[in-house]
């Protein structure tokens, strides 16, 4: 029997511009295409240095990965799916990140895991680019406003499907980008405490 070639992913920008690294094959896993993770970094070039992001249902890593090239201070990479979190593991262990942290846990569990903390560590950046057709991105940014864990000026990149509506939003959460490309719409938010 033959095994199935492993997937790639480029990363397009910033020290480890132009490497190709493998992700596991899941089930609705899509890696975010390189035109938009190009748009999104642009957007985000002001903020990435030194911030503390979360890639919520990072999948193949490709959003984490883009911003530890791009010096991101430190990413925590969460998905549930083991295969992904494994390949995650390997690629961060290939570029010789040290400032990544992976966990194979449920997003929802891990943002009441934060909840439930004295004094979490809050995130500058999220990547929330959850599993199309189930309507998870209202009540993802719902329990992110919920458990305290975005600093004051967070920004959220958010990944839906182009006929989609946006859900409402939490009320100090405002769209500041957005575009459409393929299959997919993605807006950029800022959250203002």
């Amino acid at each position: 029997m033959r095994k199935a070639k492993a997937n790639q992913l480029r990363i397009i920008g910033g020290q480890w511009r132009g490497r190709k690294l493998s992700f596991a094959d899941g089930d609705g896993l899509r890696p975010t295409m390189d035109r938009v993770r190009e748009t999104l970094f642009n957007w985000l070039q002001n903020e990435i240095v030194g911030a503390r992001c979360l890639d919520m249902f990072s999948g193949s890593g490709a959003l984490g990965l883009e911003a530890l090239s791009r010096y991101a201070g430190e990413v925590v990479m969460i998905d549930k799916n083991p295969q992904a979190i494994g390949m995650i593991r390997n690629n961060l262990k290939l570029l010789g990140a040290d400032n990544a942290l992976s966990l194979q846990i449920d997003a929802h569990d891990y943002l009441m895991d934060i909840e439930g903390s004295i004094s979490p560590q809050k995130f500058d950046i999220v990547f929330l680019d959850p599993p199309f057709n189930k309507q998870l991105v209202g009540p993802f940014c719902q329990l992110l406003e919920k458990v305290n864990c975005l600093s004051d000026q967070a920004s959220i990149y958010i990944e839906i499907e182009k006929k989609t509506v946006l859900p409402e939003l939490p009320k100090n959460w405002k769209v500041v980008k957005q575009k459409k490309a393929g299959q997919l719409a993605y807006y950029l938010v800022h959250v203002d405490k």
